[in-house]
């Protein structure tokens, strides 16, 4: 028998506020333990939340990013269940009026074709406080830090829409290049800031029956959800051709092994409307309010990049798949660049170049306007890409022009063909074989006679020049 998986995905996605959820405290999990803190985070009885109005808008703008409708009514409800990281016994989500509901995420299926998977709903949390497990020792003990406690979340629950690892894959990609452009979060899930639960069953292919399903919880990298989820659904086919049940139960990935393992029976706990957080109440105004707000997204900004730059469909997708990047892009044709000679150096000179460095495109010292003066000469002709190079690695160190390092380096490129001349010609003096392999039709010829006369200009001559001139004495002397 042939299965099919039918699989549904819970991303809970920090959101990148200043506060927590329903207090004052800074909204920085990293900071020392239990630092962060007050009555309310560390839930202490009498303690009364009160809702951020900034996490509102956040979530509101997050939501209508992925074309979610925004409910006029939301309401928190206590979700009742007990565990070290959770004390007072609930946390505030919203179960029964979710912020929005409905949206959809376009991928790009295993065939190239684009397709749209759907979005349930999308609530507001908060988050549980972080347990911190210390193995060392005679006796290991488990320590619990609340200074993630009250973080304030959004949880994005699709529809069974998807069927295969790489269609999960695809969509957390675009969902977080959509959440990154809208601003709401960093959506790293590497740091923490995105966390995918994946809701996964098996049924014969072709059916429509829905069967009982596994979650595997917390996975931290894509790679892992593709990884997890395909190895669930070899798990669970083997099962069912044995003659095994599958049972509803909570999984987690080990991603050394390589394998999902049993965690904990799968409990919902009763969902209990909060007496303490007033309904949130959207007016047709705000919302639109809100919706003016959205800035250019992904799709928008490639057909622009299409239609404006001329760049191809896969480039101009490509560029707009990261909004530093193609925010960079944007300035650097706002300097004067030519859109290909941006994007050439942009993506394989300067992003990589910052990576190396572990540093953000928005937070390098090489601005646009700096990067944009070193490609003008290059445009120029003034200096050559080796050089230009050489300059863009100088540029990460101090504040200097890029004309002050190339003027100190003395890398200002010789264009003039009188000064090249005497050069060429004593390089063709030198390799007459090079020049009879010319001759002889062996065209790398002109490629090794072109590399001696750079060698002998010190990498100073402009390598145009130096082709049109070998080119048009070559063609005299033959």
């Amino acid at each position: 028998m042939e299965f099919e998986a039918v699989i549904g995905l819970e991303i809970h996605v920090e959101l990148n506020c200043a506060t927590k959820l329903f207090c004052d405290c800074p909204n920085r999990p990293g900071d020392e333990p239990n630092t962060n803190i007050c009555p309310t985070c560390l839930w202490l009885p009498g303690a009364v939340p009160r809702l951020s109005r900034e996490a509102v808008e956040k979530a509101s703008l997050l939501c209508l990013g992925l074309g979610a409708d925004l409910q006029p009514r939301s309401a928190f409800d206590q979700k009742v269940y007990y565990y070290p990281d959770l004390p007072k016994g609930y946390q505030l989500s919203q179960a029964h009026l979710p912020l929005s509901r409905g949206g959809t995420v376009t991928i790009t299926d295993e065939e190239g074709k684009p397709s749209k998977l759907r979005i349930h709903h999308i609530h507001m949390e908060e988050d549980v406080a972080k347990l911190v497990h210390e193995m060392e020792g005679r006796s290991p003990i488990s320590l619990v830090d609340f200074n993630r406690a009250g973080a304030p979340l959004v949880e994005i629950v699709t529809e069974p829409d998807f069927h295969t690892p790489h269609q999960a894959m695809e969509f957390l990609k675009a969902l977080r290049t959509r959440v990154r452009y809208i601003g709401s979060s960093e959506c790293s899930m590497e740091n923490g800031t995105m966390r995918v639960d994946a809701n996964i069953s098996i049924r014969p292919r072709g059916t429509g029956q829905m069967n009982t399903k596994v979650e595997v919880k917390n996975m931290n990298s894509i790679r892992h959800v593709g990884d997890a989820i395909a190895y669930e659904i070899s798990r669970q086919s083997a099962a069912v051709q044995a003659g095994e049940a599958v049972t509803l139960h909570t999984r987690l990935w080990d991603p050394e092994k390589k394998v999902t393992l049993a965690m904990r029976g799968k409990f919902e706990g009763p969902c209990v409307p909060d007496p303490t957080v007033p309904v949130i109440e959207l007016s047709g105004e705000w919302i639109e309010a809100m919706r003016s707000r959205l800035p250019e997204m992904p799709a928008e900004r490639a057909e622009r990049f299409v239609a404006q730059y001329g760049l191809t469909g896969e480039e101009a997708t490509f560029m707009s798949s990261d909004p530093e990047v193609s925010n960079y892009f944007d300035a650097l044709i706002d300097q004067g660049i030519a859109p290909r000679t941006a994007m050439h150096w942009l993506t394989t000179q300067l992003a990589p170049a910052v990576r190396e460095r572990c540093q953000e495109l928005a937070g390098t010292p090489v601005t646009p306007a700096r990067f944009a003066a070193l490609l003008n000469m290059l445009s120029r002709d003034e200096i050559n890409a080796n050089a230009a190079r050489e300059v863009l690695v100088r540029l990460f160190d101090g504040d200097e022009a890029p004309e002050e390092i190339v003027g100190a380096l003395g890398f200002r490129q010789v264009s003039d063909p009188n000064a090249l001349d005497a050069m060429i010609d004593g390089v063709l003096e030198e390799q007459a074989e090079a020049v009879a392999d010319f001759r002889r039709g062996q065209g790398k010829a002109m490629g090794f006679l072109i590399g001696r006369v750079m060698q002998a200009s010190g990498g100073k001559a402009n390598p145009k020049i130096i082709r049109e001139l070998l080119a048009k004495k070559l063609g005299a002397a033959s």
